[in-house]
């Protein structure tokens, strides 16, 4: 009976362990699977990192280029706040040397051509000061700085020089304000 007993229980043993083996294998079963699903569920949560960090960096540099776009326009629209103003008193300045040149011609207004001068002088000091410059018209033709209103046959200079100046052209801070009217050489070939 005692062997009886022994067998039993060594049967039951065995089945224990059976039982053991099989549960460890079916724990190990669902535990890759579990793996497997946390490991799934680990990649489509970095592609998702990856994704949104690639949208916020996007949209950072968006806003940096954004903010410096609107700094530098910022920047230029008070650099060139006054350049309506300016403009508007270039006609001022050609009525003072239409003046100027009527007064020179009549010898008994001679204190007038004085006045007028320094007045001009003055006038020209202080465009000067607040950025706006004469342009040049010697030598040749620059279609960004002059306007060539005729062409004209010289044997004195070279085509394509300026001949005459016809009204002052001026830039203020290297913006044309008003081009310098001018007549250019052309000569026949």
């Amino acid at each position: 009976m005692e062997e009886n007993k022994q067998s039993q229980d060594f049967e039951n043993l065995q089945d224990t362990d059976e039982n053991l083996e099989s549960t460890d294998s079916q724990s190990q079963t669902q535990d890759t699977d579990g793996t497997e699903i946390q490991d799934e569920q680990n990649e489509n949560w970095e592609s998702k990192y990856a994704e949104l960090k690639d949208q916020y960096v996007r949209a950072f540099a968006d806003f940096e280029n954004t903010k410096k776009r609107l700094e530098r326009d910022k920047n230029q629209s008070l650099e060139y706040a006054n350049e309506r103003v300016m403009s508007d008193l270039l006609p001022v300045l050609d009525t003072l040397e239409k003046a100027l040149e009527s007064a020179r011609q009549n010898p008994q207004a001679s204190a007038i051509a004085e006045g007028l001068e320094l007045t001009l002088e003055s006038f020209i000091k202080v465009l000067n000061r607040h950025g706006v410059e004469l342009i040049a018209t010697v030598g040749e033709f620059d279609p960004n700085l002059h306007e060539c209103l005729m062409q004209v046959p010289s044997q004195e200079k070279a085509d394509g020089e300026i001949l005459q100046t016809l009204q002052k052209g001026f830039v203020y801070k290297q913006r044309v304000l008003r081009p310098a009217m001018v007549s250019v050489v052309k000569n026949e070939s």
